[in-house]
Formats: C-alpha cells, sequence, structure tokens
C-alpha cells in the first residue's frame, strides 16, 4: 500500500458515501474501503428479474429536512412511494400506523372521538400507581394505544424484533410508532417521502465517483497498514470491535433474509406485511416491486427473520438499553481521545439511524472537518 491519502473511509455504506462525495468535491484525495463484497451497505439494492431487491430489508427515504432531501434528490429521481404497511395478526389484517382505519378494524368505531374513549378506557385499566412514568415497553405502550393493540399489534413482534419480552424493553421503543385519529395509512410524518427510481445502489455509486474503492477488504487484517496510509480515518464499523473489545462487547440484533422469486406478478398487494404473532419467526415479508410500481410477470419477496447477534454476525441494530449505553459511554470516551478517527453511523455511535438521519449526520461531519 504506497498511496497516501488525505481520508480513509472504512465502510462503504451511506453515512461513509456521504461523507466521501463531499471529500472528493473538495479536492481530497479519499480511499474507502469495505469488508463486503459490495458497495451501499445495508441499503444495497440488486436487480433481480428486472426488481430492485432491497437485499438488506425494506429502505423507505423519509424526511422533513428539505437540506437532505435535496441532497439525496441530486444523485437520483425519488418516486412517490408512501410507506403503508399492512399488520397480519392471525387472520386478520390491519392498517398501520395505528389509525381511524386500524381502530374501525378493531372495534367498528367510525370517528375520531368514539377511538379516543375506548383508547381512553383500555388506558385506565392498565393505569399506573400514582402517575407512575412507565419503566418498560409494555407499560408504556398500554398507556399509549390500550390492551387491544398492545396484544394484538405490538407485543409479539416487538418481542420477535428484540428477542426479549415486553417487560425487559426499554420504554422508549414503542414511541417510534406513530398514533393518529385521522384515516390515513401514511407511516411517515414527514414532508418527503420516496424511492430512488433504479434502487439505492446508483446513489452510492454517484457519491463515490471519484473516490478510491476496494471492496472485500478487512480493516482489522491491515489494521497497521491502513491507519499509516491516511491523514484522517473516518470508521464506521463497530465502535467496541475498533477498540478489541476493551470494556466487553456491545450487544447488537441481527437479522436473517430469505429470498423467493415467484412466477405470479403479485403475491401480496403491498411492498410490506407485518406479521405480528409470536408464533411466527419472521416479523415481515417484504414484496420488493411494489416499492416502484412494477409490473414484471414475476415478483420477488423477502421474509425477514430477526436473530440473535454474535461476533462475527453481521449487526443490525443497537440494543440502546441502559446497561449497554452505559457501556458505549466508556467507548465514546475513548472515541472523544482520537485525534485523527471519526465514529460515525449506526454502528460507530451505537445509535438507532433512520437513513435521513444518517445523511444528516455525515453532511454535518463533513462540514465540521471541512472547517477544519
Amino acid at each position: 500500500m504506497v498511496e497516501h491519502y488525505d481520508h480513509l473511509i472504512v465502510g462503504a455504506g451511506l453515512y461513509g458515501a456521504v461523507f466521501a462525495r463531499k471529500m472528493a468535491d473538495a479536492g481530497k484525495k479519499v480511499l474507502v474501503i469495505d469488508r463486503r463484497s459490495h458497495i451501499g451497505g445495508n441499503i444495497y439494492t440488486e436487480n433481480i428479474e428486472g426488481i430492485n431487491v432491497h437485499r438488506y430489508g425494506a429502505h423507505i427515504f423519509h424526511t422533513s429536512n428539505k437540506a437532505v432531501w435535496d441532497f439525496m434528490n441530486s444523485f437520483a429521481e425519488f418516486n412517490r412511494y408512501t410507506n403503508s404497511p399492512v399488520a397480519r395478526y392471525k387472520d386478520e389484517l390491519y392498517n398501520l400506523p395505528f389509525n381511524m382505519n386500524t381502530f374501525h378494524q378493531l372495534w367498528g368505531v367510525k370517528t375520531p372521538e368514539e377511538a379516543g374513549e375506548e383508547i381512553d378506557r383500555q388506558k385506565k385499566e392498565a393505569a399506573l400507581p400514582d402517575g407512575a412514568e412507565p419503566s418498560n415497553m409494555a407499560e408504556a405502550a398500554l398507556q399509549l394505544v390500550g390492551r387491544d393493540i398492545f396484544e394484538k399489534l405490538v407485543k409479539g413482534y416487538t418481542e420477535k424484533q428484540w428477542g426479549r419480552s415486553a417487560q425487559e424493553l426499554p420504554p422508549f421503543i414503542i414511541k417510534r410508532l406513530p398514533v393518529r385519529f385521522t384515516y390515513d395509512n401514511n407511516y411517515f410524518n414527514d414532508s418527503f417521502q420516496g424511492i430512488p427510481i433504479g434502487g439505492y445502489t446508483q446513489i452510492i455509486e454517484k457519491m463515490l465517483e471519484g473516490c478510491k474503492v476496494v471492496l472485500s477488504s478487512d480493516f482489522f487484517k491491515n489494521r497497521d497498514e491502513y491507519m499509516a496510509c491516511a491523514d484522517r480515518i473516518v470508521f464506521t464499523g463497530m465502535i467496541d470491535e475498533y477498540y478489541d473489545y476493551c470494556y466487553g462487547p456491545l450487544e447488537y440484533r441481527s437479522l436473517r433474509f430469505e429470498d423467493r422469486i415467484l412466477d405470479t406478478d403479485n403475491f401480496q398487494g403491498n411492498a410490506v406485511v407485518n406479521y405480528t404473532e409470536y408464533e411466527i419467526p419472521y416479523t415481515r415479508i417484504i414484496e420488493h416491486k411494489h416499492f416502484e410500481f412494477g409490473t414484471q410477470k414475476k415478483t420477488v419477496i423477502t421474509y425477514e427473520y430477526p436473530a440473535e447477534w454474535k461476533r462475527g454476525d453481521e449487526p443490525y441494530y443497537p440494543m440502546n438499553d441502559e446497561r449497554n449505553n452505559a457501556l458505549y459511554a466508556k467507548y465514546k470516551a475513548l472515541a472523544d481521545k482520537e485525534d485523527r478517527v471519526i465514529f460515525g453511523g449506526r454502528l460507530g455511535e451505537y445509535k438507532y439511524y433512520d437513513m435521513h438521519q444518517v445523511v444528516a449526520a455525515a453532511l454535518d461531519a463533513a462540514g465540521s472537518e471541512l472547517k477544519g
């Protein structure tokens, strides 16, 4: 490794690619490496049967940050896709997010007042003593939406997703779920939403133009050489792995995907159907053609299975409970002392990021880097 670079970026996912683009635009010499055999990280899309398959689960871009939206649209045109998942509990189907359609399907109510009264009644049944704050996800969910929604649409799905009982999960998890008293199946409240026409991989390709990219390359197998080849390093892998797990490993959740090509033009009529009962091992089935309103004769579906994570597996979600956050704080203290290394992204910052948040964080970090 003879060449020297201004920046080495470890990870060719969204954070690394955004940072690389800003550095390249500023005239910096950039090397991007990735352990995987492809660019794009978890937003990688692969064309199968003329369908852009989201290889690592459904990714719908949404944001209220116009600067982030405009930045992403400078690399691809986005369609008007609106995320409106369907939940299946046994033989019952419900609209998501929780809205008047959901409430009508559950209780036959027709007005917001009727729905509010039923939810309030159920919330009172589960009221905590003396106005105490919820101590776990189960208590938080019961206080937010009542027992019926919790039992049918939240409990089993969430326990599968995180591999823990609802009583063991932190209360903040439920706060990500929107509740609204309108007949609106749009999952997100953001101003902008869509899927890039042609998939996400093309976006990362354009972001990395002008950078040297080396795939199937493990930073840790040639760590000394890589650390010596650049003035500055952007690390988007697991922060605990970077420090050789010196305080112990952080916990993550992993995923397993099972793809099928079917000789039908429409398998489930929606891009995402969640399976909320605990007894079904997968959390959802994704039918990728619906992201881009495809009319192909065949379809590609993906079963998404949550999985325990162990070292060597692909980490997808940080377990941001009290114990793991305290452990991360120790690693963060080490990171703050670094003068050459920037840690970014879900794994580098041990934080649950949506795509728009990843882009915003990378743009901010790049801006600070260029200001010196």
